[in-house]
């Protein structure tokens, strides 16, 4: 398996269940790479949806894949305090093209207070159904809402303020 190295530059893949490009983030910095952990750093990033339209993020982002779970989490540095979206989809898989995952739909949003919500069920439901997401997929997604939450009331991982600290320094020593 291909790995990017600290301070590459990358570009972030997502795909829907029936193989199709959802979205794409032109430039994340490496920050770290290791067989399970990617994390990547950016700011002001151009975005690119599976319809062509283009947007551009608003705030230095933290982003976090691994291996082992079925969600990545994107932490947004705000001046009102730190937010967290945490995407359902598959663990990463990385070659020299991108990093690339399954967007499953369903995500999580973490509040500075640390309240969280799940979102987008209706979303997942209808595209369960339209695109026949198996119930092997069902069960591991609810899987990894659960470990997802105790991380968040944990504040495990991504979730830890020192986290943010210590990689954003990182982020902007390499940009």
């Amino acid at each position: 398996m291909y790995l990017p190295k600290e301070k590459e530059i990358i570009q972030i893949k997502s795909y829907k269940h029936n193989g199709k490009l959802h979205r794409t983030w032109k430039k994340t910095v490496v920050l770290k790479s290791t067989e399970n952990v990617i994390i990547g750093g950016n700011d002001h990033t151009l975005v690119v949806e599976s319809d062509g339209r283009k947007w551009v993020t608003r705030e230095p982002s933290i982003c976090y894949f691994h291996s082992d779970y079925w969600f990545n989490v994107i932490s947004m540095i705000r001046e009102d305090g730190l937010y967290h979206y945490c995407n359902l989809g598959t663990p990463f898989a990385v070659d020299r093209e991108a990093l690339k995952y399954i967007d499953y739909d369903l995500d999580i949003k973490v509040f500075p207070d640390g309240r969280f919500h799940l979102l987008d069920e209706g979303e997942y439901e209808q595209h369960r159904r339209q695109m026949k997401y198996p119930d092997s997929i069902d069960r591991i997604l609810r899987k990894n809402v659960d470990i997802l939450s105790h991380w968040i009331l944990d504040k495990k991982g991504p979730f830890s303020k020192d986290y943010i600290d210590i990689w954003y320094e990182k982020y902007k020593e390499y940009r």
